[in-house]
């Protein structure tokens, strides 16, 4: 079975297919989904899924990149990770990439996520896009190793992975690997290892080949753990066992 690590599936374009989506998940052998927080208004959602249907799980989290998101303090953090089906903190971390100017108020934001994290004891899903080596110093600076977490939609390079796994974390590749151009995550795709490689779609976003620039779903995380096993001179059948593994192993509380 495969599971997607890190999902929106509470968004519109698939949230008004949602008996699609799943069904594809079954058809593709996707046993498993995590659908992720990513701010106070749309976090019932990701938890009225995740309460709905067993095969969902829900993480709390307010994303890096809006400085207007009304924010979670860390005991709110601490008081909704208390409920049985959310297994994890973020989506969490920094970004460059739409956010200029004075980001002290990002830093904070990621800061008290880690916190949080670390209070709850459940780990961390971080982005990070730009912003590489703060994200680094910060997951340092605040021992992000006792909670430990994953490197989400991972595009950096392997001197950021190595860091990154030296901190216990886990390094997740979307459907960017299966791109032409993206030979640097290919590159960190082939040296990551196995006991720590997660896959995920990132969906509705990122859609992997053969359905680049469509929209994507759960089910196409099939087409990341392939292109994986064919750049690892793997069958899809280790990476599947190894990554099903990798998540139940840091998604602790998640249920089989």
């Amino acid at each position: 079975m495969l599971i997607d690590s890190h999902c929106h599936i509470n968004f519109p374009d698939l949230a008004e297919r949602l008996p699609e989506v799943l069904a594809n998940m079954r058809q593709n052998q996707v046993s498993h989904a995590l659908v992720i927080g990513v701010s106070r208004p749309k976090y019932p959602q990701v938890l009225a899924l995740a309460e709905a249907h067993p095969h969902l799980y829900a993480t709390v989290g307010v994303h890096p990149d809006d400085p207007e998101a009304e924010e979670y303090s860390e005991d709110e953090l601490v008081e909704l990770a208390a409920h049985p089906r959310v297994v994890g903190i973020g989506e969490t971390g920094l970004d460059y990439h739409w956010c200029k100017g004075d980001l002290a108020w990002q830093h904070e934001r990621f800061r008290t996520h880690i916190r949080a994290a670390k209070r709850v004891g459940l780990p961390l899903v971080i982005h990070t896009r730009e912003s590489a080596a703060d994200t680094i110093r910060i997951m340092q600076e605040e021992h992000a190793e006792r909670c430990g977490g994953v490197m989400h939609c991972f595009t950096e390079t392997w001197e950021v992975a190595e860091a990154a796994l030296a901190l216990g974390f886990y390094i997740s590749f979307s459907g960017v690997v299966t791109f032409k151009n993206a030979k640097q995550v290919q590159e960190v795709a082939q040296k990551v290892p196995l006991d720590r490689l997660l896959i995920e779609t990132d969906s509705p976003y990122l859609a992997p080949v053969p359905h680049r620039g469509k929209l994507n779903e759960p089910a196409y995380v099939r087409h990341v753990a392939e292109f994986i096993a064919g750049l690892r001179g793997l069958s899809f059948e280790e990476v599947a066992q190894a990554s099903t593994d990798n998540f139940f192993r840091l998604f602790a509380k998640a249920a089989r």
